[in-house]
C-alpha cells in the first residue's frame, strides 16, 4: 500500500471514531416530554389566591430563583421554563391545572405545588402517568411512602414526626397539662393530631380536654380560642397556617389566655404571623425549625444568609425579608438545582426521580448548621432534622441539639 493510501486509510478510521463517538454522545442524551437540548419545562400548583395566598410567595420566590439560574447560562445548559398556575386551594382546581400542566403545557414534572388536600387529589393521577409529583410544599406522611407511590416526594419534615416530638416536650414540662388542640380540618391537622397521640399514649384521653377542628373556609377562628380557653387548658397546641395562626396568638392575648402555646413549623414567620399577631403576644411561643431566620442578627454575616440577601437584591426586591416562606422558596429551589445537575443530559422522568432518591448529606445555604438532606429509594422524606425554639423579645430563639425527626427525639 502506498504512503498516500495509507494516509487515507488512517484519516477514514480517524472520521469513524469521531462520528462514533458524535453518535454515542448524541445517544447519551435521553428525554422525556418537556425537556429539549435547551430547556426544563416545570409546573407549578400554587395558592395565590383563596385563604392560603400567604403562601404564594413561595413559587414567586423560585420563578426569582429559576431566572438567576438562567441568566447563569441555565442548568447543563438548559433553561428552566417556569409554569405556575393558581388553584386557590381548591382541590378540583388542583385536579385541573395538573390536567393543563401534563396535557397541555407538556411539562416535564411538577414541582413544589402546595397543600396536602391538593396534592392528594393528584397524587394517583401522577403516579398513574409517571410523572414526578416533586418536592411536594407540605409535610403530611404520606408523600414518604415510595412503594405505593414512587413518582411522589415530599421536602419538609414530617408533620407527624414533628408532633411527636411537641408531645415529649409536653410530657417533660408539663406532664399534667390540660391539652387543647386547634387543627386545620384536613390530612395537615390530623397527621399533627395523630402524632401527638402517638406519643401521648394512654394518656391522650386524659390530657387532651379539646380537639377543634376549623375549616379554612371559616373568616375567623376566635371562638374556638374562646372555647379552649373556658375549658382551662393550660397547653395549646396551634395546628394552624399562617393566616389563623395569627389569629389565635391575638384572640389569646386578647383574652388573657396564657398558655403553653406550640406552634406548627408552617407558621413561624415573624413577618407574616408574630408581627400581625402582635409581637408581645407571641412572646414564648414554642415551635421548631430547620432553616435559618433571616430576622434571627446570629445570620448577620452567615456566608449562605448574605448570597440569598444579594439573590433578593437582584431578582426579587420587593420580598418581605421577614417572612420565612421566601427562605423556604430559595432552599427548595436549591434543592431542585441539585438534583437536575445531578441529571446530567439524561432529563427522563425516571432519572429525575432517581437522582431526587440519592441525595447525600447535602448542606444548603439555609438550612440550619447540622441539617442535611438525605434521600434513598426506600426513604422519600429529604428533611428529617429540627431544633426547638422560643419565640422571645422579636425572634426565634433555638435551643437543645438537633433533633432526628424520624424517631421523635
Amino acid at each position: 500500500m502506498s504512503f498516500v493510501a495509507r494516509r487515507l486509510a488512517a484519516f477514514s478510521t480517524v472520521l469513524i471514531l469521531l462520528a462514533g463517538s458524535q453518535g454515542s454522545a448524541v445517544a447519551q442524551k435521553k428525554y422525556d416530554t418537556g425537556a429539549t437540548d435547551t430547556e426544563i419545562k416545570i409546573g407549578n400548583i400554587m395558592p395565590y389566591s383563596g385563604p392560603l395566598s400567604a403562601y404564594g410567595v413561595i413559587a414567586t420566590t423560585e420563578a426569582a430563583y429559576f431566572r438567576k439560574i438562567n441568566d447563569q447560562g441555565g442548568i447543563n445548559g438548559r433553561k428552566i421554563n417556569f409554569i405556575s398556575y393558581d388553584d386557590s386551594f381548591s382541590p378540583p382546581k388542583t385536579v385541573e391545572q395538573a390536567r393543563k400542566l401534563l396535557e397541555s403545557d407538556e411539562v416535564l414534572f411538577i414541582f413544589q405545588s402546595l397543600g396536602t388536600v391538593t396534592n392528594a387529589a393528584i397524587q394517583k393521577y401522577m403516579n398513574t402517568r409517571k410523572v414526578p409529583q416533586l418536592f411536594v410544599a407540605t409535610g403530611a406522611a404520606r408523600w414518604n411512602d415510595p412503594q405505593n407511590f414512587p413518582w411522589t416526594m415530599g421536602w419538609q419534615p414530617n408533620y407527624r414526626d414533628e408532633a411527636r416530638i411537641y408531645a415529649k416536650h409536653i410530657l417533660k414540662e408539663k406532664p399534667n397539662a390540660r391539652i387543647a388542640v386547634l387543627y386545620q380540618n384536613d390530612d395537615f391537622g390530623k397527621d399533627y393530631l395523630k402524632g401527638l397521640k402517638e406519643i401521648l399514649g394512654d394518656k391522650a384521653s386524659s390530657m387532651i380536654v379539646a380537639e377543634d377542628a376549623y375549616d379554612v373556609a371559616e373568616p375567623t377562628i376566635d371562638s374556638h380560642i374562646v372555647k379552649m380557653r373556658s375549658l382551662d387548658a393550660d397547653v395549646f397546641v396551634d395546628i394552624t397556617s399562617p393566616k389563623f395562626a395569627a389569629q389565635a396568638i391575638r384572640k389569646a392575648a386578647e383574652i388573657g389566655w396564657k398558655p403553653l402555646h406550640i406552634l406548627s413549623n408552617v407558621s413561624v414567620s415573624v413577618g407574616v404571623v408574630m408581627k400581625p399577631a402582635g409581637i408581645e403576644a407571641a412572646q414564648g411561643i414554642i415551635s421548631s425549625a430547620y432553616i435559618k431566620d433571616p430576622t434571627d442578627p446570629q445570620w448577620k454575616n452567615d456566608r449562605g444568609m448574605k448570597a440569598w440577601n444579594e439573590f433578593l437584591d437582584k431578582y426579587y426586591r420587593d420580598a418581605n425579608r421577614a417572612d420565612g416562606a421566601v427562605v423556604y422558596g430559595y432552599t427548595v429551589a436549591q434543592t431542585l438545582e441539585h438534583v437536575l445537575k445531578a441529571c446530567s443530559d439524561d432529563l427522563t422522568r425516571e432519572n429525575v426521580m432517581k437522582q431526587a432518591a440519592n441525595m447525600r448529606n447535602l448542606e444548603l445555604d439555609l438550612l440550619l448548621p447540622g441539617v442535611k438532606i438525605n434521600t434513598s429509594m426506600t426513604d422519600y422524606a429529604p428533611i428529617s432534622q429540627v431544633q426547638m425554639m422560643k419565640f422571645e423579645g422579636e425572634t426565634w430563639e433555638r435551643f437543645g441539639e438537633i433533633i432526628d425527626a424520624d424517631v421523635g427525639g
